[in-house]
């Protein structure tokens, strides 16, 4: 097993075009009442001014660490080449256009802690394109295992937080979209369980027109997921898929 910096939280952002909002992402991170982390930036080839903004932060901060990809690759590639420069025994992801409240880390890391699990997640709270509150905080659910996620997407990648002593080193599959689902099934198959804190310590942004024209895409995402990936079955792939379809309309809509 790798040697990692035993106190150390790695946090994971994949950047592509988002001048708009990654020093708030940043500033989020930077007001962490936990000090002990490194944000590794990975840039997806933007063509935006993203890699400016970065570079002023980083001058201030030698806990924030930045790399340029040669080629865009997607989501998946970037969280990987973080994954594999990434020091800490902690590892956390948080997109390029979500927050964090300033006691994340603090009130995620003693829950694990006390808990001895090494997969958690929190509640969300969802904003919109300028940080206005969207819909309210989304409960979640003590623990998940790999039956329950196949039916509902719960876990909300810029909420997990992962001890890689107990769960292991890892990669996201290279996919373009999905990958972090994708990723805690294959981590819940192994036989871990995710652990819900059900506190909203991280600020979802939807960006207007996401939910509808994406919501194609995702379905037929998800379906890839079962049959490929997971190899499921048919008819245990359309028992899960019906119900992922219930979950995510409940999740945007009810």
């Amino acid at each position: 097993m790798p040697t990692y910096a035993n106190e150390l939280v790695s946090i994971i952002t994949p950047v592509y075009n988002k001048e708009r909002y990654i020093a708030q992402t940043i500033d989020s991170i930077r007001a962490q009442t936990v000090g002990d982390w490194e944000l590794l930036l990975i840039d997806d080839c933007s063509t935006d001014r993203s890699a400016a903004i970065i570079e002023q932060y980083r001058k201030q901060d030698v806990r924030i660490r930045y790399h340029k990809l040669a080629q865009n690759g997607g989501a998946a590639v970037a969280r990987n080449e973080a994954l594999t420069r990434a020091k800490g025994r902690y590892v956390a992801f948080l997109d390029a256009d979500d927050l964090w409240k300033p006691e994340k880390l603090e009130k995620q890391l003693a829950f694990m802690r006390d808990k001895g699990v090494g997969f958690t997640y929190t509640a969300i709270e969802m904003i919109d394109e300028n940080g206005a509150p969207r819909r309210g905080k989304r409960p979640v659910r003590e623990k998940v295992d790999y039956h329950y996620l196949l039916s509902n997407t719960i876990i909300a990648c810029s909420s997990v937080l992962m001890d890689r002593e107990i769960v292991g080193d890892f990669r996201m599959p290279l996919v373009r979209k999905g990958q972090d689902f994708a990723t805690w099934l294959s981590i819940l198959r192994k036989g871990h369980m995710a652990y819900g804190l059900d506190e909203a310590l991280v600020l979802y942004r939807v960006a207007p027109g996401s939910i509808s024209s994406n919501k194609w895409a995702a379905l037929a995402r998800t379906w890839h997921i079962y049959r490929k990936q997971e190899q499921l079955p048919l008819v245990s792939s359309l028992w899960h898929f019906g119900l992922y379809t219930f979950h995510a309309i409940k999740k945007y809509w009810m």
